[in-house]
């Protein structure tokens, strides 16, 4: 607690394949203390040209010397090392992304999976503020990200998009992309959510099921089509649930 009164603003950063966002984030509230910025991920997006840009942009924000710094990143890490990467350059691979940062910025950092990032988000300032026991983050979009909490402790690098049920890839079936892909209705693409969840409520029991991606805004269309035993909702912070998960966990990683 001492250590979340010390730092009273973190500053969160949500690196993609198209854009990199930041802000400063008030960690009583989870709110920015200042707009958003993003800047267009660079083409060749190798680690060299993305701590250039990270630079600039918490360079245009007042921030304390001492402001943690959260990063949020599209790849499974180990302890801030990338393990491996797909939407960025193949560089990346071995990279420890805190070291980076701090020679971009001189700012202390943390780093953690994206959908992890998430998690932490809707868990400490969003949909399951206040919930205990074991808590599940979906993402729906291009594929199904994932983050799971118990009991508030992150359990980092999840990846349940990837399980294969019924002889197939998860997310290749029940993903929003598929949906589009495949022009499902909302009632056949509720049958595949069905499945998907109902399997990880099989392998983890879990209290809450949040739902979070863009199409998390449509929720009144596919959830209550779901029947099962954890109470499922939407998230809240939607696009704003990296960028405060992460500045979150730069300031209380645990």
């Amino acid at each position: 607690m001492a250590e979340q009164r010390e730092h009273q603003v973190a500053f969160g950063i949500d690196i993609g394949g198209s854009g990199i966002k930041g802000a400063p984030v008030d960690l009583t509230t989870g709110e920015f203390t200042a707009d958003r910025q993003r800047v267009r991920t660079p083409d060749r997006s190798t680690p060299e040209a993305v701590g250039k840009i990270l630079a600039e942009l918490v360079g245009g924000f007042d921030l304390a010397d001492d402001a943690p710094i959260g990063v949020a990143f599209p790849a499974p890490l180990d302890h801030g090392v990338v393990r491996f990467i797909a939407n960025l350059h193949k560089s990346w691979k071995g990279v420890d992304l805190p070291a980076l940062v701090r020679e971009a910025t001189g700012h202390d950092a943390v780093a953690v999976n994206d959908a992890d990032a998430a998690g932490v988000g809707e868990q400490r300032y969003g949909a399951a503020k206040g919930r205990d026991g074991v808590v599940l983050l979906a993402t729906l979009g291009t594929g199904i990200g994932s983050a799971l909490l118990v009991d508030g402790a992150l359990v980092p690098n999840t990846e349940l998009g990837h399980l294969e049920i019924d002889g197939h890839d998860a997310e290749s079936r029940a993903a929003e992309s598929a949906r589009d892909r495949e022009d499902l209705s909302w009632e056949k693409w509720a049958k595949r959510l069905q499945r998907y969840f109902e399997t990880v409520e099989m392998l983890l029991s879990p209290d809450l099921i949040v739902v979070g991606g863009g199409i998390s805004k449509q929720h009144e269309k596919f959830l209550p089509l779901l029947d099962l035993r954890a109470e499922i909702i939407p998230a809240t912070l939607r696009n704003r649930a990296g960028i405060v998960g992460a500045a979150s966990l730069a300031a209380r990683p645990h």
